[in-house]
Order: structure tokens, then C-alpha cells, then sequence
């Protein structure tokens, strides 16, 4: 074999494996990650810890088995809750799953979303759910978002 053959090949090889790689999501939609419930739990270690229901509906053909959940919450821009998740369920094909996972709250973080709510005029503040899913080895991970703006009032803050 000569040396430019065996300078190709390295090369050749990497191309067939990555276009085999594109050919594993043809059609591939990402899951939907809905936030169905929230709530404080008690602390553990003197950290303030919360539990969040996710629910995931997977729009492909092919069941998807998640190896884990990369997550945060952002308040007003503060990034003041994240966690990590793994056991997951499998989420069947055309179906949808809901799952508890458990959060950390960032104080410091926490202490710059209090300062920055006590000058604002209004009881509105936007928010940011993000997710990465990791769907295993041969699927690149998926990424999810979810915002809006919450009103304290409507939850009988004001």
C-alpha cells in the first residue's frame, strides 16, 4: 500500500462513519418538554431543593431512550435553578412520558433575581426552561426551550 493510500484512508474511513452518523435521524423531530408541576421540597445539606415535573412528547417512529437531563431555570435573565437527571424513562414512539426531577436553587443567583424584583414596578417577570436531553452515543443531544412571563397576581401574589 503506498504512503498516499494509507494517508487517504484515515480520511476516507471518518466520512463513511459520519455520513453513516446522518443517516441514524432522517425525518427526526425534537421532543416537546412541558414543566407540569413545581414545588419546594425540604432541604437537604441547608440547600434550598426543588422537584419539577417534566413531561416529554416524543413526535418520531422510534421510542426514545434518554441517558439523562441537563436543565436550568432562569428568572428575569438570573439562571437561579439547575439539576441533572438520569433513569429516565423510555418515551415510546408517538407517546409522551412524565418524570420528576430534583433542582438546586442558586443563592446567589437567587439574592440578584430578589434585588432586581424589588425595583420593578409591576409583578411580571419573564422566564426560561432549558433542557438537554442525551438520547445515548449514536444521537446527537437535544436541545429544548420553553419562556414566557409569569404574573405574580395570577397566583395570588398581588
Amino acid at each position: 500500500m503506498s504512503a498516499s493510500t494509507r494517508r487517504v484512508l484515515p480520511f476516507l474511513a471518518a466520512l463513511i462513519a459520519l455520513s453513516g452518523c446522518a443517516g441514524l435521524r432522517p425525518g427526526f423531530e425534537a421532543p416537546t418538554v412541558n414543566v407540569q408541576g413545581f414545588r419546594a421540597v425540604p432541604a437537604e445539606r441547608g440547600f434550598p431543593q426543588f422537584e419539577i415535573d417534566l413531561a416529554v412528547a416524543n413526535p418520531n417512529a422510534i421510542a426514545l431512550k434518554l441517558a439523562g437531563i441537563a436543565y436550568s431555570v432562569s428568572l428575569d435573565g438570573n439562571e437561579v435553578i439547575t439539576g441533572v437527571g438520569r433513569d429516565l424513562p423510555e418515551i415510546a414512539a408517538y407517546g409522551s412520558e412524565t418524570f420528576t426531577v430534583t433542582a438546586s436553587l442558586d443563592l446567589l443567583a437567587g439574592a440578584r433575581l430578589v434585588r432586581s424584583l424589588m425595583t420593578k414596578d409591576d409583578d411580571r417577570f419573564d422566564y426560561a426552561f432549558e433542557a438537554r436531553l442525551d438520547p445515548g452515543p449514536l444521537i446527537p443531544d437535544i436541545r429544548v426551550r420553553d419562556e414566557g412571563t409569569i404574573s405574580l397576581s395570577a397566583w395570588g401574589g398581588g
